[in-house]
């Protein structure tokens, strides 16, 4: 395939996933992060919680388990800014099923949340003399756009739950992903994202953990994001994930299974 031709598809593609980060991975200021470790959590609405209610974390506990820089290798680890803020209501969707899954794309709490924090987590660039973003301009080939865009950005909302509020919203969650499986629509700030499927994929941390890949479809052209959710105690972290490259199709994107362990490690 031509040149242009990788970057026009590559391009359409991941202009689904950008408008469905725009807010969620937008400004870059500080905020907070945290959350549980487990397995995949099938997608049946059963949910492993504990027959004691879990102490929720207060705000100040939640920042000291929060990721900070140094704690994911390869990465830059920043608090999340106002910009990156939706509040519930600002969360449309056309089946009411399928609002739990928006309110995690989009780092929203459920019911019951006493504090959270946000982290967003970007692979730092690979300096290994690959060509750069000017190659790609200049029409240098689909390794020029791999190298230059092969780069995850994982946007991780971490909240604290009262009583058995946390475990009820993750299964909440599990529920409405199998419920909305053949796709949704969300609109946030007036911006419709048409997400097609969402399958389940394995993972494991915390108290229980669930995945998927959410893929979104715009003009024809379809990109992947990642989705996870991490239950420890009454606390739930949910993980975000966008990768440039991965839109175009070419590039295997992964689940931020790394990012995930790190923050499962200091909810320990």
């Amino acid at each position: 395939m031509r040149a242009t031709a990788v970057r026009r598809t590559a391009l359409a593609a991941s202009a689904a996933a950008l408008a469905l980060l725009a807010t969620a991975c937008g400004g870059s200021s500080d905020s907070d992060a945290k959350d549980g470790k487990d397995e995949k959590g099938a997608a049946n609405g059963s949910s492993s919680a504990p027959k004691t209610p879990a102490k929720a974390l207060t705000a100040a506990e939640l920042e000291t388990a929060a990721l900070a820089q140094g704690d994911v290798k390869g990465t830059k680890i920043t608090k999340t800014g106002p910009a990156d803020e939706v509040p519930a209501d600002g969360v449309k969707v056309d089946k009411e099923a399928c609002l739990p899954v928006a309110h995690a794309m989009y780092g929203v709490a459920q019911k019951g949340a006493l504090a959270t924090t946000k982290r967003r987590v970007v692979d730092e660039p690979k300096t290994d003399g690959k060509k750069s973003l000017e190659d790609v301009a200049k029409g240098e080939g689909a390794d020029a756009f791999k190298d230059a865009f092969n780069l995850t950005s994982t946007f991780v909302a971490l909240h604290s739950y009262e009583g058995t509020a946390g475990p009820d919203a993750f299964t909440a969650l599990k529920k409405a992903a199998a419920d909305c499986a053949g796709g949704f629509t969300a609109t946030v700030a007036g911006t419709p994202t048409k997400v097609v499927s969402v399958a389940e994929e394995k993972i494991s941390g915390g108290d229980e953990a669930v995945a998927w890949t959410v893929t979104s479809e715009s003009d024809g052209a379809t990109a992947p994001v990642k989705l996870v959710a991490l239950r420890k105690g009454g606390s739930v972290a949910t993980f975000f994930a966008f990768n440039l490259a991965a839109a175009g199709g070419d590039v295997k994107f992964e689940l931020p299974t790394a990012v995930v362990a790190a923050q499962d490690k200091k909810l320990a």
